[in-house]
């Protein structure tokens, strides 16, 4: 009988404790989480890294350190991640993943292999400007007018193998025009030139056009988010025109090493969502154009997957190439 109540007492003592041993071996986060980018100090991606870090290090009580390694168009960071332990600790946050895989097939890394969703955050916005003394109004006279001068119509962009290159490829193909690219190191010199009259139009994002379009200086013709800017809500989305720019082909958001557990990457993934739903996140990130637009680790696999088929036949389309 005492053998029978002695088992009885140590199940029992055993039930009790099952529940704080789950909760210590899934824990989360344990450590500090490093927070890979592939841009440096200071630009658009690390500012929204740091924001997120932040949030994210006031809400779980463990330091989010961002770690710039810029270069390789983001291949640095890309490795780093690829290389972690998979247990959450280790993330890349990535505007260009799309663009990357689409730009470059044989990468030394698998897309979909060596990571896992975890959250998109969001798109930048990019607007199509032209200066106002060119004459014209709207997307359809620009497209009227290239039509009108094929090949003497002359765009500037970002780098070779920017978001604002490839935005400017698939307007081109959607409006089946033949206009000269001039790619440009950044997209603010894409701005400049485009102010200074030596070239038609132009794609950057919204951050660099801002200021001279509210100036009056040049104007916004479209910009290439699904639905409209809340910074510019009378200026059209292109979505409205070509039915090609209904979704972003190209959005920021976190990846995990392969094989980093679902309920790590859901409990991330909900926090991003948390953070994005601020009003003093909402209001930073949409001052310089930032679209936050949170997803389930799946629906960002999802994404990619979409986005990557979808850009590499652009880049295919267009003859693209990066640096």
């Amino acid at each position: 009988m005492r053998a029978l109540q002695k088992i009885i007492l140590a199940a029992s003592l055993a039930a009790i404790a099952l529940p704080d041993i789950a909760h210590a071996q899934h824990k989360f986060p344990s450590k500090p989480i490093r927070l890979a980018t592939g841009t440096p100090a200071g630009s658009q991606t690390d500012t929204i890294a740091r924001m997120l870090g932040q949030k994210m290090s006031e809400r779980w009580g463990q330091p989010v350190v961002v770690e710039n390694r810029p270069g390789a168009g983001g291949l640095l960071a890309a490795n780093v991640v690829a290389k972690a332990t998979p247990d959450g600790h280790t993330l890349w946050f990535t505007l260009n993943f799309s663009i990357l895989a689409a730009l470059q097939p044989n990468l030394p890394f698998d897309p979909f292999k060596d990571f896992v969703g975890v959250s998109q955050v969001g798109y930048v916005t990019q607007t199509l400007f032209v200066a106002p003394a060119l004459g014209i109004k709207s997307i359809k006279d620009l497209v009227a007018l290239a039509h009108a001068q094929p090949g003497k119509i002359i765009y500037s962009t970002g780098g070779a193998g920017s978001l604002s290159h490839l935005n400017g490829a698939r307007f081109r193909l959607a409006a089946e025009t033949k206009v000269v690219n001039v790619a440009f190191k950044a997209g603010v010199d894409a701005v400049i030139e485009t102010l200074a009259g030596r070239t038609h139009y132009g794609f950057a994002s919204l951050a660099p056009a801002l200021p001279f379009i509210k100036d009056g200086k040049l104007l916004a013709l479209a910009v290439t988010t699904p639905q409209r800017s809340p910074v510019l809500p009378d200026v059209p989305a292109m979505a409205e025109t070509f039915a090609e720019f209904k979704r972003p082909e190209s959005s920021a958001g976190l990846l995990a090493p392969a094989h980093t557990p679902r309920p790590i990457r859901s409990q991330i993934g909900n926090e991003v969502a948390r953070i994005l739903d601020l009003p003093d996140v909402k209001e930073r990130l949409q001052a310089f154009g930032f679209a936050p637009a949170p997803s389930t680790p799946e629906e960002y696999d999802m994404i990619r997957r979409e986005q990557i088929a979808t850009l590499s036949r652009v880049v295919r389309d267009a003859g693209l190439r990066s640096n």
